[in-house]
């Protein structure tokens, strides 16, 4: 059970729940239902993390993590993600990272690496997770969760001068490709910051220096088919509206179906995402991220194997796109 001292760390190191209000962030709000989705996942972002820096041990943070309703479950584990950084991070406590991705937290695993790029951002580097110990192809979700942080919290800096590209170095290798990474995780953020609307997150993205459009439209395809908060109408729109960048916006979408698959959080908007954005269905869109996977990351390589993965991802859910409409005349 959780200890006086697991309250005493929720209490001094959890964030308010002020701090994801759209009023708070200055997001713009699209209507009142958008606006209490955001609020609800900002709010289970952090209950997530409080249960990892209150809980005994990876165990009873596994248990806490399971109470949390399955449409939300995955942010709940995002959260533990940065929370079990927090708290390896503290004198005298480690091991609560490695016993959540060994426990269910491997089913979890894409959102607590992103968890732990919020870890990043908000620790100094000497206190950061050993990186080079992670999965290698999985350790580049920690650079978008560091963006998405940036861009969430720093929305001046990220999102608003968007001419403006933010120098990073980590020891996870192929440094040339960590902008790529971050942007990843900045499109991402950009779902929240334009409050779930395709019009107002297509400029926000176009206003960004062109290339850097597809890594960006990657990371809002992932946050429109996990975070939802559109109908089928504004996804279509959101997806002719990325013009070439069609496929790395279903790229994006893509990997949040597999996601909840792989964490049984499968709901009605995956399937409809998948089916709009992807262009298939949701078992078909799990199953090509799965099938594409690399199994080996040479650190040798031109570049990461995780963007080998995302542009094999892409090409094959553009193929099939390609093969639909080829049977359909």
């Amino acid at each position: 059970m959780a200890t006086g001292f697991g309250a005493i760390r929720r209490k001094l190191f959890t964030p308010p729940v002020s701090e994801t209000t759209m009023e708070v962030r200055g997001f713009h709000v699209k209507n009142e239902e958008a606006k209490a989705r955001l609020e609800r996942i900002g709010e289970t972002f952090l209950q997530g993390y409080a249960y990892a820096m209150e809980a005994a041990s990876a165990d009873e943070t596994e248990a806490m993590l399971e109470t949390v309703p399955r449409d939300v479950r995955g942010f709940a584990y995002e959260g533990a993600g940065m929370g079990a950084v927090v708290h390896d991070a503290l004198p005298g406590h480690n091991g609560r990272l490695a016993g959540l991705l060994a426990g269910r937290g491997r089913h979890h695993d894409y959102m607590i690496y992103v968890g732990i790029g919020w870890a990043m951002a908000r620790l100094p580097k000497p206190l950061w997770p050993d990186i080079s110990a992670t999965d290698p192809l999985l350790r580049w979700l920690a650079l978008d969760g560091y963006g998405f942080h940036q861009a969430y919290f720093k929305t001046d800096s990220y999102v608003r001068t968007p001419e403006v590209q933010h120098p990073f170095r980590w020891r996870g290798g192929h440094n040339h490709y960590t902008p790529n990474a971050i942007d990843q995780g900045i499109g991402r953020a950009l779902w929240f910051v334009g409050g779930t609307d395709p019009e107002v997150v297509t400029g926000l993205i176009r206003a960004y220096p062109e290339h850097r459009h597809g890594d960006l439209y990657a990371g809002a395809g992932l946050a429109c088919t996990y975070a939802g908060g559109v109908d089928e109408a504004e996804l279509r729109s959101f997806a002719e509206g990325a013009g070439e960048h069609r496929w790395a916006l279903a790229q994006g979408s893509a990997f949040a179906v597999e996601a909840r698959v792989k964490a049984d959080t499968v709901i009605e908007h995956t399937h409809l995402a998948a089916r709009v954005v992807c262009g298939t269905t949701a078992e078909r869109a799990a199953r090509v991220c799965r099938e594409l996977r690399p199994r080996t990351a040479d650190p040798r390589a031109a570049s990461p194997a995780y963007e080998t993965w995302r542009r094999d991802v892409s090409a094959e859910l553009s193929s099939l796109s390609l093969l639909r409409k080829g049977a359909d005349l």
